[in-house]
């Protein structure tokens, strides 16, 4: 069977969701060779073998922390020819983007990015996308050289399928570009002990409606009651209600969640780009007419402020 290159995203061996579901889509397709890099690789191989990885290539080196992504595009090239797979398929995070397109330029290959789907197909995998800010779904294939696909957070579930997950260690040899461009200095991220927005089965947003900053604690308790990230439109962050790292949208960030709550929200187009691949849509506003409405699967007409405390107690309620 043909083998399946899967680049993993983990923090220090915590193999993020993403991934996870990479390996369900690989499964598909092949036998999945994952590639783990950096601190904490060899940690990765329990869980990868447990969702369907077949062998894990781990490498650490000081350049995949020193420096930006080039080291990790030296090391994944490494192992593309090391395994000359059917596909490549790779997370459709920021940096996952820009592995996978420099990649594809240095072997030559297609590339699609932000998939929501993968079938196999006679001629290759077959990707799903959502084109025109979702306005259409479209199917493709790359039709020259190996596959390279990245995949938006929620396009498959995570499905445990327990394979070897042998460990082998990955020979890379860094080029004269990989230790160009160095990190000097790093800022954790603050917690909020929410899930991070783009992998997030549950997202609850606000907009203008919710008319100030003070009052997105009403959206941060809906969001905590269901176990929630927390989304904002850009006319919210372009008030300075919350922050850019919480945007929805074309210029922000793209989700695709089981359940998307817009409160305050009116639907514009740069907004529908980032949410509109969502499972189930419900929509809480005061105006009828609002665009949003024409893309819910449910919508509520009511004073955002009557309507989502009285939700967040129904949920309390409920769950206590």
């Amino acid at each position: 069977m043909a083998e399946i290159l899967v680049y993993v995203d983990h923090v220090d061996g915590a193999v993020r969701k993403p991934t996870l579901e990479l390996l369900t889509l690989a499964r598909r397709l092949g036998e999945p060779v994952a590639v783990a890099l950096g601190a904490g690789a060899e940690a990765t191989a329990a869980t990868l073998g447990e969702h369907g990885a077949t062998r894990v290539l781990t490498a650490d080196a000081p350049e995949f922390g020193d420096y930006l992504v080039v080291p990790k595009v030296d090391a994944f090239q490494a192992a593309y020819e090391a395994v000359s797979p059917a596909a490549v398929l790779v997370p459709s995070s920021a940096e996952g983007k820009e592995i996978a397109a420099r990649l594809a330029v240095r072997i030559g290959s297609g590339i699609i990015t932000d998939a929501v789907d993968l079938e196999a197909g006679d001629e290759g995998p077959v990707a799903t996308q959502s084109a025109f800010a979702a306005s259409f779904t479209t199917k493709s294939r790359v039709s020259k050289g190996t596959p390279v696909i990245t995949v938006k957070p929620n396009s498959a579930p995570v499905e445990a399928a327990p394979a070897a997950g042998a460990v082998e260690a990955l020979a890379v040899s860094f080029g004269e570009l990989a230790t160009g461009t160095k990190v000097t200095a790093r800022t954790p991220r603050e917690s909020t002990g929410r899930p991070e927005l783009t992998e997030a089965a549950i997202v609850v947003s606000g907009g203008r409606g919710v008319n100030g900053a003070e009052n997105f604690a009403i959206i941060e308790a809906l969001a905590d009651s269901l176990g929630a990230a927390v989304g904002a439109s850009r006319a919210a962050v372009d008030a300075g209600w919350y922050p850019h790292s919480n945007q929805v949208g074309q210029t922000g960030k793209s989700v695709s969640p089981q359940l998307y709550i817009a409160s305050g929200i009116s639907g514009a187009i740069q907004h529908r780009a980032g949410m509109q691949t969502s499972k189930t849509i419900v929509a809480i506003n005061k105006d009828a007419e609002a665009p949003i409405f024409d893309l819910v699967d449910y919508g509520i007409v009511g004073d955002l402020f009557d309507v989502v405390p009285q939700l967040t107690e129904e949920i309390k309620t409920r769950k206590g």
